[in-house]
């Protein structure tokens, strides 16, 4: 099956219309209408090789929601016209530990949404910069939002369960006090988390101009990271802190903020390493520096879950399929509040 998308031949090359072959759902498939596809900063490192491994034809896009239009002969869970959505992981063995456990996403065999193994042409996955997607039923989600607000939870798929996870498995809450670093794709959706989830949020920020914006999305408080002031302020006094920025920058500064057994998380991935902390920032408090990665399936259809009762929603820029590669500039850059979608209906344009 041909359909249209848009992608790159090189990591030197801009995204560009393609055609590409999608396998006729088997039995245990579902095959969908892509709606809408968020753009994740990771689409950008993977395309332009900036991370290793890269396979081209490269088409991104890991944050997938429409409808599903044909199913297996031993699909139960899933019907034609549901609204679904498909995050980051489209296999993966399904009998280790980690799969076992409910953690597909830490299994050493997990499949990509894009650029990872499989039987299909080209011989490896193909995201959701596309038309369509077949994938097995075990790696569909089930969208419970309206469907006026389909667009707003495509980045769910990524930016919410990256930051979901970490915070339920630190156990942000009532009583906790959770810090958020960075306010943009990720930081704006730990924000409104937090909140959520009853924690009492503080933002950081190395921008003045993002303070109102903070408090508008959940913040009780934030602080701009370049005032010495106002981080010593709280100095101590993190139960956990939640880093999201993905470019080096010195976390000795975010460590001293926790209290003793507290733990900074970082969920943001620069292209190039962090400096070194301070050990002894870390071992005169038992503090730990930690990392997180998505979710597993059953934790994603929580998270999904749980923002559908809150009301939670990413804001976002919707753009057409051919404005993509300014989106990515434009996202390099910071100016973008605070996540681009692709309206994939543009892609027969």
């Amino acid at each position: 099956m041909k359909i249209k998308a848009i992608g790159a031949y090189s990591g030197t090359q801009p995204l560009e219309p393609m055609d590409i072959t999608r396998r006729a759902p088997g039995p245990h498939d579902v095959q969908i209408d892509i709606a809408y596809c968020g753009v994740c900063h990771s689409d950008i490192h993977q395309a332009r090789a900036e991370w290793a491994g890269t396979l081209f034809p490269c088409v991104p896009g890991h944050e997938i929601v429409g409808r599903v239009v044909a199913t297996g002969a031993s699909v139960s869970g899933f019907k034609a016209g549901d609204l679904v959505g498909v995050g980051c992981i489209v296999d993966s063995c399904r009998h280790c530990a980690e799969c076992e456990d409910n953690l597909e996403n830490y299994c050493d065999h997990m499949v990509g949404t894009y650029n990872g193994p499989t039987a299909d042409a080209p011989g490896h996955t193909l995201g959701g910069y596309s038309q369509q997607i077949v994938v097995h039923e075990h790696y569909v989600l089930r969208i419970r939002h309206p469907e006026a607000q389909l667009a707003a939870v495509a980045p769910l798929l990524c930016a919410g369960i990256t930051t979901y996870s970490p915070l339920r498995h630190w156990q942000a809450g009532p009583g906790k006090k959770v810090g958020v670093v960075g306010i943009g794709g990720l930081g704006h959706m730990g924000i409104k988390l937090a909140h959520a989830m009853g924690a009492h949020v503080v933002a950081f920020t190395t921008s003045e101009s993002k303070r109102e914006a903070a408090k508008a999305l959940g913040a009780d408080d934030v602080v701009v990271s370049r005032n010495a002031e106002e981080m010593a302020a709280h100095a101590k006094s993190f139960d956990f802190i939640l880093n999201t920025v993905a470019a080096p920058h010195n976390l000795d500064i975010f460590t001293a903020l926790l209290k003793r057994d507290g733990t900074l998380t970082l969920v943001g991935a620069p292209a190039t390493p962090h400096a070194p902390p301070e050990v002894f920032n870390l071992i005169m408090k038992r503090r730990a520096i930690a990392g997180s990665m998505i979710g597993g399936i059953a934790e994603t259809q929580e998270m999904l879950d749980f923002c559908a009762e809150h009301g939670i929603v990413a804001d976002i820029e919707m753009i057409r399929a051919d404005q993509v590669n300014e989106a990515w500039e434009r996202m390099i850059k910071g100016d973008v509040r605070y996540r681009f979608v692709i309206d994939n209906a543009t892609l027969n344009a």
